[in-house]
């Protein structure tokens, strides 16, 4: 499954946009939590909700079942998180459930899952809002001057609080090596 033709660069432009509503730069660290508050998006945390062991129950029977999701209660908008996550993947996570709610995804798709139904949005929804999620934290500029400085994609993660495999990701298909190396 591919983005469709011309996403990426939309996802570009609508990430700096959104960065500058915001008041930042394309280097700046976006923080996604701020994103949500700007877009009147709660977070919450599932151990708010439910009892942490369960949500370790649920971790040791499948790995990384639960992550985040979307859930829309009366007009608001809440996002919930494992706490089970490091800080860079919940970044990367609330940044993705962003992105569906900005890109106006809907949960129109039934799945089953141990015999329980569950909304989620179509596949290639699911890929564009990992992408936007990933352009939204880490733009192509800001990626570009770390691999002109040659900065290692590990630092990258570190310093805007992302995950190693995001940073990678991000680097890898936005093609900024080859185009810093070539200047």
């Amino acid at each position: 499954m591919t983005l469709r033709r011309g996403f990426k660069a939309e996802a570009e432009r609508e990430a700096a946009r959104v960065r500058k509503e915001l008041g930042l730069a394309s280097h700046d660290h976006l923080d996604p939590r701020d994103l949500a508050k700007h877009l009147n998006v709660s977070i919450v945390d599932a151990a708010d909700l439910v009892d942490i062991s369960e949500l370790e129950e649920l971790e040791r029977l499948q790995a990384f079942a639960f992550s985040a999701a979307t859930f829309e209660i009366e007009d608001r908008r809440i996002v919930v998180v494992s706490p089970l996550r490091t800080p860079g993947r919940q970044n990367s996570d609330i940044a993705h459930e962003l992105a569906h709610i900005m890109l106006k995804h809907d949960l129109a798709e039934i799945r089953e899952l141990n015999g329980m139904p569950f909304r989620t949005c179509k596949p290639e929804e699911e890929e564009e809002a990992t992408a936007f999620g990933g352009t939204l934290l880490l733009p192509r500029p800001l990626l570009l001057s770390a691999a002109r400085r040659r900065t290692p994609v590990d630092q990258i993660a570190s310093q805007y609080d992302v995950t190693v495999e995001m940073a990678r990701f991000r680097y890898n298909t936005t093609g900024v090596a080859k185009q810093a190396v070539s200047r």
